[in-house]
């Protein structure tokens, strides 16, 4: 299993206190305000979007706030301006890990992620240094809420999932991103609950680490995410399931 799938995972175990779920309503704002920027405010007709809101509900998040996050950016107000800029770096153990963030001030997100980078003992690198390693995907999440997970997993499969992985309690479907809206609908039409969709970096191959790396990884990782700058992180570290157990607890 991935370290991106087994860091799903360990979110999940552990939830969100009130701190955390504060910053994640301005990651989610500003993911709803670039889309819309990019794509127009009607997510009937913007995919990206669409995600968006989904993601932004699935986390409990006021509808006002979703809607008012919509009227600033198709407002024209150029004050709110925001950069994609994608970080690439190496971990702990030589671990691979790219860094998705959207930003209004460049040389502030570079500085804490380089902070981060170095307090872990790792080092932040040039642009291509690590990307190579990864590939585009689209993710989806299934409860399995007491079901068979191969019944639930052939059904994946035939809503057109190019792989599928029992995660615990869910079923991760992966899938061209180009496919992702046509598998979510699918996956729906067929009757399963879609818990969470989105596009994600996917390891090409996973290096294997032990329990004191893992949790290094593990420490990088959630520093980097508890930056308000940073949307996604992705690594191809491979963590056991005691690793992930020993971090989580």
């Amino acid at each position: 299993m991935a370290g991106h799938s087994k860091w799903a995972q360990i979110k999940r175990q552990k939830g969100a206190n009130d701190q955390k779920r504060g910053a994640l309503f301005t990651k989610l704002t500003r993911e709803i305000m670039q889309a819309a920027k990019q794509g127009g405010g009607d997510p009937a007709g913007n995919f990206k979007l669409r995600l968006a809101i989904q993601r932004a509900r699935a986390a409990n998040m006021p509808n006002d706030n979703i809607e008012r996050a919509i009227a600033k950016a198709t407002g024209g107000a150029q004050e709110d301006q925001l950069d994609e800029i994608t970080y690439e770096g190496y971990g702990p153990g030589g671990i691979a890990i790219l860094v998705s963030a959207l930003t209004d001030n460049r040389n502030r997100t570079v500085s804490e992620v380089r902070h981060q980078f170095s307090r872990a003992g790792g080092n932040l690198g040039e642009t291509g240094s690590v990307a190579w390693q990864f590939e585009p995907r689209g993710i989806i999440t299934i409860p399995l809420e007491g079901r068979d997970p191969e019944e639930v997993a052939l059904q994946a499969i035939d809503a057109g999932a190019e792989d599928v992985d029992v995660q615990g309690d869910v079923i991760e479907v992966r899938t061209d991103p180009a496919n992702l809206e046509a598998v979510r609908k699918n996956l729906e039409t067929a009757g399963l609950q879609v818990e969470n969709a989105d596009f994600a970096m996917i390891p090409k191959a996973t290096i294997e680490v032990d329990e004191k790396t893992a949790h290094q990884v593990l420490r990088l990782i959630e520093a980097l995410e508890d930056l308000e700058d940073v949307q996604r992180v992705y690594s191809n570290a491979e963590f056991s399931d005691e690793a992930v157990a020993s971090y989580a607890g």
